[in-house]
């Protein structure tokens, strides 16, 4: 049984990935999610209406006993299962200017975001590397390229998956395992649906904010053995606003 995990699975950008991946891939997908139980069940329902297998793994990626624990137990359960394809999806946001920043704002957001790339892909490196083939795709952001103010802890966070994103792809990469990072802008979605989007429109060429169907057919096309020699890559997906 050959999968694919996406944390943060449950909503938004995941929920479409889930969806594109199940769509065109050959994959069982593991939908991970940490709070919203119905939120991951619908999109599970969803992934087998495509007429793909899934399942739901809950565990907080941010917490790396939790994530041990709960691959091993699912790795156990399933000998036969290799995961191929890692969307390291899962991420938070708590936006303030840094001078009024608490150390939660900023540790949250860091253990979400980088802590939880560690935890989830170091689980499976070295199974990816015996098995000589793999896809791992890392959800940055336009924050983590260029920086967004406001967004201190969420530029630093970001920013430090795109730098590890291109230091293991070339790791990795004579195993047959390619390391990309796809970098949103503003995309219509429950994380972005408190912002003012007739203002931001005005920042952006394309004058809309992107579908999490356009991120998903890229990460998609990513996760596929189409995207063999493109690796270390960091892809900006924004309209324009930034490139």
């Amino acid at each position: 049984m050959k999968c694919a995990l996406i944390t943060g699975g449950s909503r938004g950008i995941g929920s479409a990935i889930c969806q594109k991946i199940a769509q065109e891939g050959n994959y069982h997908i593991l939908i991970n999610y940490q709070g919203n139980q119905e939120a991951a069940e619908a999109t599970l329902a969803k992934v087998k209406e495509l007429g793909a297998t899934g399942e739901i793994i809950k565990f907080n990626v941010a917490d790396a006993d939790e994530v041990k624990n709960a691959l091993t137990t699912w790795q156990e359960a399933n000998p036969d299962a290799v995961v191929e394809v890692i969307v390291n999806n899962a991420g938070i946001t708590r936006d303030g200017l840094f001078m009024w920043m608490s150390q939660e704002d900023w540790n949250s957001v860091i253990n979400t975001s980088l802590n939880g790339f560690f935890n989830v892909t170091n689980f499976f490196i070295q199974k990816l590397l015996r098995n000589k083939y793999g896809r791992i795709v890392n959800m940055v952001s336009v924050s983590g390229v260029k920086g967004t103010a406001g967004q201190t802890n969420y530029s630093a966070a970001k920013g430090a998956v795109v730098a590890a994103t291109k230091a293991l792809a070339q790791e990795v990469a004579k195993r047959n395992i390619t390391v990309n990072a796809v970098a949103p802008g503003f995309i219509r979605t429950d994380m972005t649906g408190e912002l003012d989007e007739k203002e931001l429109v005005k920042l952006i060429p394309a004058n809309r904010f992107g579908e999490a169907e356009e991120v998903a057919d890229l990460v998609a096309f990513l996760a596929s053995r189409k995207a063999g020699y493109i690796t270390g890559e960091v892809i900006n997906i924004n309209g324009g606003i930034y490139s």
